[in-house]
């Protein structure tokens, strides 16, 4: 499991679009920068910046072939970040599970009226 040093730099890193779109076209292979950058209204400058960040938070590593610069997805921090969140994936199973056993209950139940206005003033 990663330090929390490393979640947080995972979760900080997920938490901007752009990266998150990098991540899902790396997917697919090793991208050069031109081509990470293609379909963002970014330049390229702010896509080596953006993996850069990746890189740190251990999401991608880099290389190079001949003189292109290749990112490449590294996923493992994403499973470890997974196997965090699944602990809250539990909780929530849980509390969602409860709610379903007192929704059925109440369904289950015939509704209280509630006293009118009338009767609420006759009682006063």
């Amino acid at each position: 499991m990663q330090t929390i040093e490393q979640l947080d730099a995972v979760f900080g890193a997920l938490s901007d679009p752009t990266r998150r779109a990098i991540l899902a076209r790396l997917t697919d292979g090793d991208l050069s920068v031109a081509e990470l950058a293609a379909p963002f209204k970014v330049s390229q400058p702010a896509i080596s910046r953006h993996l850069k960040v990746l890189e740190q938070a251990g999401l991608i590593s880099r290389s190079r072939r001949a003189t292109t610069r290749l990112s490449h997805l590294e996923a493992e921090p994403l499973r470890d970040a997974t196997e965090w969140l699944a602990r809250y994936r539990r909780f929530w199973d849980e509390s969602h599970g409860r709610l379903d056993e007192l929704l059925a209950k109440l369904q289950r139940e015939p509704p209280e009226t509630a006293p009118t206005r009338q009767q609420q003033s006759r009682s006063r």
